[in-house]
């Protein structure tokens, strides 16, 4: 009998969720194809190499599939060592840009740590959900309590706060914010407090994107915010502008129909679009995969989304 249960509590450690894998593999080689297909015109003629972008970022995803089977064998509660360490080092680096920045595109946004660029933003959004997760877990059923909601958010707030005031990316602090109100709502899904909290937060945005537009309209501080706002809700007013990012991306949409021009027929990513690699990557997928092979990788999202809620709903501290 005593066999019996350390084959079954073993079995239970080694369990792999293999679709989970197989999902997570196949998003890494399809954006892998979609990276060559998209970033070779412009390598070429940046860096004298079609290959350039592609062999960087293949080297990051073997990097990352190391990192992913290390800690795939590693015991979760490890890291509950480390979630106050993490929050520590998540500010200090946000705090090193001041004097220690790298700016890109017009932003002071990245760190130089032994030849790699280093976005301190990317590394706080982990570091908040590792502690997040430890002080719930801490906090117990005080959870609930409005005193234990408040703590959560206020434990956000911070390092949200200062990659604004520092960094400028009003996105990422959103996303930190974000983060712990999500977690919260798993841990205690409470709709009344969170119907109250989104309207507040509705009508907190709507406010804050009031005032920056009208503050673009008379040409005082926070025009570039609300220039691009304006962009975003009437692109062809700003096409040779802020907008012009986005109607290319829009153009490239459209052209691509229900079953695209062809894998790496996309005319868009010739030097029409901007950044057609990074943020408007999808809008290329749309263009030459068209309507289904958008709705196949969307799908592909959903279903990763799927075995990480079966997983955490599995999970013994959950």
């Amino acid at each position: 009998m005593d066999r019996f249960k350390r084959g079954a509590r073993k079995n239970q450690e080694s369990f792999s969720d293999y679709t989970l894998l197989f999902i997570v593999l196949f998003l890494l080689a399809f954006g892998l194809v979609m990276l060559y297909s998209t970033s070779a015109y412009d390598a070429n003629l940046t860096y004298n190499d079609s290959t350039y972008l592609f062999r960087k970022q293949i080297f990051s995803t073997l990097a990352g599939l190391v990192v992913l089977f290390i800690v795939s064998h590693l015991p979760y509660h490890l890291w509950e060592r480390f979630a106050v360490i993490g929050y520590g080092v998540s500010v200090a680096l946000v705090l090193l840009i001041i004097p220690f920045g790298i700016e890109a595109n017009g932003a002071k946004r990245w760190l130089r740590v032994f030849g790699i660029s280093l976005q301190p933003a990317e590394v706080a959004k982990l570091a908040m959900i590792l502690f997040l997760a430890y002080l719930i877990c801490k906090m117990g059923r005080n959870i609930r309590t409005m005193k234990g909601f408040l703590v959560v958010l206020g434990a956000a707030a911070p390092i949200s706060g200062l990659i604004y005031v520092i960094t400028r990316n009003l996105s990422s602090a959103i996303i930190i914010m974000g983060i712990a109100v999500v977690m919260l709502f798993v841990a205690c899904p409470d709709y009344k407090r969170f119907i109250i909290l989104g309207l507040i937060g509705i009508a907190g945005v709507a406010g804050i994107v009031f005032l920056i537009v009208k503050m673009s309209e008379s040409g005082s501080v926070g025009s570039f915010r609300g220039e691009r706002i304006l962009a975003w809700l009437d692109p062809e007013a700003y096409a040779s502008g802020k907008g012009f990012q986005t109607l290319q991306a829009l153009y490239a949409i459209g052209s691509g129909g229900i079953l695209g021009k062809g894998l790496g027929q996309s005319m868009q990513k010739l030097g029409f679009l901007p950044e057609a690699q990074n943020d408007m990557i999808f809008s290329i997928i749309c263009e030459e995969l068209g309507l289904f092979g958008a709705i196949a990788v969307l799908m592909m999202f959903i279903l990763l989304i799927w075995r990480c809620m079966i997983i955490a709903n599995n999970a013994p501290d959950l």
